[in-house]
């Protein structure tokens, strides 16, 4: 059926529209390559809002060596850096399940920053900070860094300087 319809085509039409789809099909691939996944910006609570915003405007461009490449769609409370894997930041999330599994067991201190840690499931690790006035996760995924903990310490001094203590 498809030889009959391009056999009433004229011979150049014929000739470009194999070539044509082939480029169709290359430009969908490299563009669902290459847009980063769409992540849901946080609802922030009120006494978080401001808070989540100065943090945004804080936020370091570079995360060693990876550039900050915002999420679709924007939103003050998202951030991310790098491309594939990236880092995703959400600020004003609501208080995460992993943190009622031990949090002192697994808690690190990053430059005066608590954070509580969750597995990803698939290699990474999900943290939050504790006892701020907004929640703020940081997900990592598997092989983004030598080690799950080395991009919190590019980002709290930007928590410290914008989230306060306290829920």
């Amino acid at each position: 059926m498809v030889r009959s319809v391009l056999s009433r085509l004229p011979a150049p039409v014929r000739w470009l529209a194999p070539p044509a789809a082939l480029l169709g099909c290359t430009v969908l691939l490299a563009t669902a390559w290459s847009s980063p996944e769409d992540v849901a910006p946080p609802v922030p609570r009120a006494s978080a809002v401001a808070a989540c915003e100065a943090l945004d405007r804080a936020l370091p461009a570079k995360v060693l060596g990876h550039e900050r490449q915002d999420p679709s769609p924007a939103s003050p409370y998202t951030a991310a850096w790098g491309s594939s894997p990236r880092t995703v930041l959400r600020c004003g999330i609501e208080r995460p399940d992993y943190l009622d599994d031990d949090p002192l067991k697994q808690s690190p201190e990053v430059n005066g920053v608590q954070f509580g840690m969750g597995p990803d499931g698939a290699g990474g690790y999900w943290f939050v900070t504790t006892l701020r006035r907004a929640y703020v996760e940081i997900h990592v995924p598997k092989g983004a860094y030598p080690g799950p903990l080395d991009p919190l310490n590019s980002l709290t001094d930007a928590i410290t300087a914008t989230v306060p203590p306290g829920l």
